[in-house]
Order: C-alpha cells, then structure tokens, then sequence
C-alpha cells in the first residue's frame, strides 16, 4: 500500500515564512520534524519560497498537490496581502506555480485558532488564576485568540455541535483605547506620528518600540533608534524607562484581551500566541496583564473566571494548519 499523500504547510508572517508537512490521516497530523523557516525578505512570492523548501527537504517527486497556507493579512477570495510584507499572493496562480491540485489560503489567525483542539496541556502557561484543561471533544465552546509579532493577529474559535468554526479577523487594527492618563498621553505622541493609532501600533514588536519613544518624548528624550530586543533587554537590566515601557506594553495587551473576550463572548477562554509571547512571559506573569484583562466594571466577576493563557508551542500556526489540511482530506472523501 502506497504512504498517504502529504499537505505542504506554510505559515506566512511579515518577518518570517515557516514551512512544514502534514500527514492528514493521522491522529496528530503536523509532521514536527519537518518544520523548516525563512525569511520571507530573502524570496519575491509564497511559489518560490515553497519550492525552495520542497528542493531542501528532498520532496520535490513526492506527488505532493495540496497546499494550505496561512498568511499574516486579509484573505479576500482567492488573494491575500500580507499586511506588513509586500507579498501579494494569488490562490489560483501560486497553484499553477507549484503544479499542485488544490490551495487553501486562510488567514494567520485562523489557523491559530484550529490549532487549539490540538494543544496538550504542556503546550500552554496560564496567567492568573484560572486553569483550562483540554478536551478531546468540545461539543460547544467560543475561544479568543490574538497575539503580537510583526503585528498584532486576532481570531477566535467557535465550537458548536463538535464542529470548528474558525473567525478570520483584523482585529488587531481596531482603534486603541487608553485606559489611564499615561496612556492617554502616550496616544497622543502616537497620534502625532501615526494619525489614527490601532491596537497593533502598541501591542506587537515594534509597537513595543513605539510605547518606549513615546514615553521617552514626553520626558523630553530622544532615545534614538531601537529595536524590540533592545527594551526588553535593557528592561531586564533595570533600565526604568524600558521597565515602564514593558509594563504599559503587558497592561495594554490584558486589557484589550478582556475587550475581545466581551466582543466575542468567549467565556471558555482566550489564547495568546504570536512571537512575542514567549520572549516576554515573565514579564507578562508579573505585570498588570490580568488585572486589566479583569477589570471589565460590571462584568469583572465574570471574567475573573475567564482563563486566560500563553501559547508555548514552537509552531502553532502550522499546528492550525495541519488541523485544516486535516478536515480538508476528511471532507474530500466523504468522511
């Protein structure tokens, strides 16, 4: 008997193109080992990059001819812009590039959120006091999921009769909303440079940035050029202005966090992914994260039952994206 056809996997951000292949008849279908990234600076389209990475790992005779791609930005019919990289990806001529059969482009942030069903409990750190434990077959749940890299991505995950609903959002470009007098000034240094100021001009790596040259300028400083490495590491040498830099960044991602909960009515819970999370847990389990993320006036009680939670896996997205590759090859035989 011949091996199941594989999917090639692709999880697409602004900085960042992670590949990998799924076995869709298995139990756990993303194949780990096979995970590989690029820089997508280093590629003009999504068709080279995949090429690429089939050339390096020796799959290029494997018959693969289904695709389902993942992509930082806004999936409109059969084409995606990745919202902070200038790739535009067309879903019909990118299958013509590849030769394959079949493509599926999904929004980043939903397959974060088909990835859920498949996180153990080691693939998450809970903040704050309320636990979640996985189950193998929620039959009615609403998640929130968002989280900062390059950007700041927001979804969400409906469960209703044991099927998933993933919610493709931009979510993540949503007005900023100051919830104390620091940040009211900090959106008004913001305001000055940017205009508008969305929730992902603060709450993403270089909107880390942005918090810190803001704060900076109201104390009458130019802090010069920097990068999120920068604050964070200077904040863990007890430099104060990078410390407050990274406590407004952890208060503002709980208390819009909180807002998403209330706007989805995701009570089960709200998952926090993306590259940044990581990098900052510490600072996120010892910051006012999850007293904004509650502190919601009448409706405090009933988030201070809300989990809220890190995603600590390596490849989520491509984790969501196995699932929907997954689903995909169930549906396509009738099962």
């Amino acid at each position: 008997m011949s091996a199941p056809a594989r999917v090639l996997l692709a999880d697409i951000g602004g900085t960042n193109a992670r590949f990998a292949l799924a076995d869709p008849h298995a139990a756990a279908p993303l194949i780990v080992d096979s995970v590989q990234r690029f820089a997508v600076s280093d590629f003009p389209s999504l068709a080279e990059t995949a090429r690429h990475y089939l050339h390096e790992t020796g799959q290029d005779e494997a018959g693969i001819v289904h695709g389902v791609f993942a992509v930082a930005g806004r999936v409109d019919g059969d084409e995606a812009r990745i919202t902070n990289h200038p790739w535009v990806i067309s879903r019909p001529r990118t299958m013509a590039q590849l030769g394959f059969e079949r493509v599926t482009l999904v929004n980043d942030f939903a397959a974060q959120a088909m990835a859920i069903p498949l996180l153990q409990a080691s693939d998450v750190v809970q903040l704050g006091g309320v636990s979640w434990t996985p189950e193998a077959a929620p039959v009615h749940r609403t998640y929130a999921i968002l989280g900062p890299g390059t950007g700041l991505g927001v979804g969400a995950l409906v469960i209703r009769e044991g099927r998933h609903y993933p919610l493709e959002t931009e979510g993540g470009h949503v007005s900023f909303p100051p919830g104390t007098p620091e940040e009211l000034a900090i959106l008004d240094r913001l305001s000055a440079q940017f205009g508008r100021v969305s929730n992902e001009r603060l709450v993403c790596g270089p909107g880390l940035v942005n918090i810190h040259r803001a704060l900076s300028e109201l104390a009458g400083e130019d802090p010069g050029p920097m990068q999120p490495a920068d604050v964070t590491a200077r904040a863990q040498a007890g430099d104060p202005r990078c410390m407050r830099a990274v406590d407004v960044f952890c208060a503002v991602f709980g208390a819009i966090s909180g807002d998403l909960v209330l706007t989805l009515g995701a009570w089960d819970g709200v998952f926090l992914t993306g590259g940044v999370v990581p990098k900052m847990l510490d600072a996120l389990q010892h910051s006012g994260f999850r007293q904004r993320f509650e502190h919601k006036g009448r409706f405090s009680p009933t988030m201070a039952r809300v989990p809220s939670l890190a995603v600590m896996h390596p490849h989520a997205g491509l984790l969501g994206t196995a699932a929907i590759a997954r689903r995909e090859t169930t549906e396509a035989v009738g099962l």
